[in-house]
Formats: structure tokens, sequence, C-alpha cells
């Protein structure tokens, strides 16, 4: 189907029928209830520690011992040694696994969330709740994007303004296919899975299961027989969603160089936005800091070289943070989202739309929406909470997430702009026509151009 939004519909209905049935499957109701008990025994050996470390290490050498004097097949002998082996050498090791198993088992014990839910939960509350958030994370990253330095940057690379809103209107349209093809991709996939992988035997589990579940040691992929009764349930199957977009192809039966092209545009992708904002980074500390503030009586020569070095030292910082693993990216990218629009958004709508606005209420609102928002994701997301040492209950605004901080940080910046511009001196003439040809500036005689 070369358009899947033509089917998103019909495979959702078929998708809400097969989640349905597997959730009556006592097959599966049975490897939920082993999951349940995994995670109980988890839990109880951290409570039990450190007796319980010797109790397990006791147990699994028994275990072994008694394969080999029944003379066991060699498969169970082989699986009790690296069982004993992989075991954790003292105790604090065992309570790391142990609260890393009891993690991975509570979720796969409970009843999977049905797709066609929009905000799913237990109750209302914890709808409200979901729904709440997901609002707040689109309007992050609505006003982010509008605010990112790196995107705005983009356009000033088409020579007119006609040209510059034919750009925008192109990359519009397609993040909105992108957008509105993720959603149909993504129930294809899940039903495919659902219909092809559960349910069928161990025996006969498709190559692309074997490949993957090969990749990082399967971490990406697993599938365990929890029950033995060499059934495919699907709370045995555990996925990495990361590698949801590199297997699509060949879950769909296409070949593996699919899989191969679409690693190549996120790639390209990831990279383009990359040199943007090393480009945009140190740009603006070489030309708007070390020009204008330290230098302002440096040549051309020397600010380039100045950039140069300066974006060495970004793009090494940039990998630094990276190699350190602080947090995930996901996390990482909605915290810059909240902080670009929390910081800009306020003053780019005012400095164009409100002639009021000055300097003094720029300033002030972009520390004061980005103070806002980085406040309230230091005392509340985890990572930044280990950065900073706070300690404390985590107290959440009205149950906002962390990610979505720019939802109190942008109501905070139009305010201070407003209110400290009113209370300082109002831009000169020549701001005030500054604004006019940002407002209208096909309305302006164009420069000539010099021979």
């Amino acid at each position: 189907m070369p358009v899947p939004q033509l089917v998103y519909g019909q495979v959702m209905q078929r998708l809400d029928a097969r989640e349905d049935a597997l959730a009556r499957d006592p097959r599966e109701i049975e490897v939920r209830r082993l999951w349940q008990q995994r995670a109980v025994q988890d839990e109880a050996r951290i409570a039990g520690l450190p007796q319980s470390y010797d109790l397990e290490r006791a147990r699994l050498q028994s275990r072994r011992e008694q394969l080999r004097a029944a003379d066991a097949p060699i498969s169970d002998i082989q699986a009790a040694d690296r069982a004993l082996k992989n075991f954790p050498r003292d105790a604090e090791g065992a309570r790391a696994a142990w609260t890393r198993d009891a993690a991975l088992a509570a979720p796969r014990a409970a009843l999977p969330l049905k797709q066609a839910e929009v905000f799913p939960g237990v109750d209302q509350a914890t709808r409200d709740k979901a729904r709440n958030n997901f609002l707040a994370l689109i309007f992050c990253l609505m006003v982010g994007t509008a605010g990112l330095p790196h995107i705005l940057t983009r356009y000033y690379t088409t020579p007119s303004v006609a040209e510059a809103r034919e750009s925008v209107f192109w990359s519009l349209f397609f993040i909105f296919l992108l957008y509105c093809t993720a959603p149909a991709l993504a129930v294809l996939v899940k039903y495919d899975i659902y219909s092809n992988l559960v349910g069928i035997e161990f025996s006969r589990l498709p190559a692309w299961v074997a490949q993957w579940a090969r990749v990082d040691g399967g971490s990406l992929l697993s599938i365990t027989d929890v029950n033995h009764d060499n059934i495919v349930q699907l709370a045995e199957i555990s996925i990495n969603p990361d590698i949801i977009v590199l297997a699509t192809p060949e879950i769909a039966g296409l070949p593996y160089v699919v899989s191969g092209l679409v690693a190549a545009g996120g790639l390209a992708a990831a990279l383009s936005t990359a040199d943007g904002l090393l480009l945009t980074i140190a740009n603006a500390l070489s030309h708007d800091f070390y020009y204008h503030v330290v230098d302002p009586q440096a040549s051309s020569e020397r600010r380039v070289t100045i950039s140069k070095i300066l974006l060495m030292v970004v793009a090494l910082s940039a990998a630094y943070v990276a190699s350190r693993k602080i947090a995930d990216i996901l996390d990482l990218v909605s915290t810059a989202f909240s902080l670009a629009g929390s910081a800009f958004f306020p003053a780019l709508v005012l400095g164009i739309f409100w002639k009021r606005a000055n300097k003094w209420g720029a300033i002030a609102g972009m520390l004061s929406g980005a103070g806002v928002a980085l406040y309230y994701m230091t005392i509340t997301q985890p990572w930044l909470r280990g950065v900073f040492h706070v300690s404390g209950p985590v107290h959440l605004w009205w149950d906002i997430q962390p990610i979505s901080a720019g939802v109190f940080g942008v109501p905070i910046g139009f305010a201070v702009i407003i209110i400290v511009s009113l209370l300082t001196r109002p831009p000169g003439e020549a701001v005030g026509r500054l604004v006019d040809s940002i407002r209208a500036p096909e309305a302006q005689a164009p420069p000539e151009r010099q021979p």
C-alpha cells in the first residue's frame, strides 16, 4: 500500500480486535502472571540483601551440580553455567541487577495499552494527566521550533522574501507528510507483529527476528519462552522502540538494504541539524560576543579564525556530553525545545508585532523565561537533579512533566517583556522603521546589486 493513510482506519479496527483477543488469551494471562511473580521475587531478593545474595548463588551452584550428576542435556548444563558465570560478584551488583529486572518485569505483567485509546490510563485522573502533558508537549515543540536559532538562520540563505516564504511552505509540506505517515506506519507494523509474530512457534520465527536479536547482545530485541509452551506470546516479546524505524522494512518483507537507506537518511538528517547548530553557536560567539563585546576592532581574518576555533571547541564539548550519556536523547531534545521556546519565542513575537517592545524588555523576558523553564526542569528532571545535586521529593506543577517546562517559561517571558518595556524608555524611530521593514519587506525597494 503506497499510501498507508488509506488503510489506517481499517487496520486500526483489526488491531483493536486483535488486542481484545490477546487480552483474553489464557496463554497471555499465564505469561503476565509469571512476569508478576518474577517482579515480586526480585523485590523480595532486594529486601533480603545481603543474605539473599548468598542464598541465590548457592542455589545456582546446587542446580548446576544436580544437572551434572543427573547427566542432563548439555544445553541445560551450559545454561546453568552461564547463569552462574553471569551472576553478580557482590551484593551491590545483585541489587542493581535485581532492581533492573524488577523494573523490566513489572510493565510486562500489565495489560498492554490499547492503540485506539487516545489517552490511556487506569482512571479518569490518569487520562487527564496524559492529555494535559500531550498538549503541553505539542505547545513546547511548536514554540521551540519557531525559536530555534539554527532553523531561523536557514531562511537567511534565500535571496528574497518571496523565496523565503516558498522555502517555508515546502519545508512545512514535507514535515506534514512525515507526521501524517508515521502514525499510519506505526499501526501497520504493530498489527503485523500482533498477527504474524504473536502465536507462532519459536521454530518458525521470521528471519528478521534472528538478525536483530544478534545486535547489541539482544538488548534491542529478545523473545523469551517464559511459560515453555514453544509459542510466542505478546508478553514474551521485548522490542526496543529505537529499532522500530530501522526494522520496519524487514518486517514488511523488504530487503535489508532498505533498512540501510533508512539509517542513512536518519544519519543525514542528524548531520544536517548538527552542522546548523554548530555554525550558529560558533558564529554567535565569534560575531555577536567576541566582535561586538570583546574586540570591536578585530579584523575579518581574525574573526574567521576565532569562529573556526570556537566551532571545534563547541563540537568537542558536544561530543563529550554525548559520550557521558547523562540522559536519553529525547529528554535532551525536549529540554532544548522548551528552553528555546521560553527564551526566544516571546521576544521574537513581541519584537515584530508590538512596536513598544524594547531591548530591556527583550533581555529581561529572555532571561526570566529561560530561567523559569530551567528551574522547573532542574527540580523535576531526574538527570538534571543529578547534575545539580538536587535532593528531596519531586513536586510537579499541575502534573506537567519537565520536558514541557516551556508552558511555564513562555507566559512568564511574554509578561516580563510587556511589563519591563512599559516601565522603560520606548524604542527610537530607527527601531520602528526596522520593525516596519520586517513586517512588510516588499514595500521597500530592494538594494541595487553591486557589479
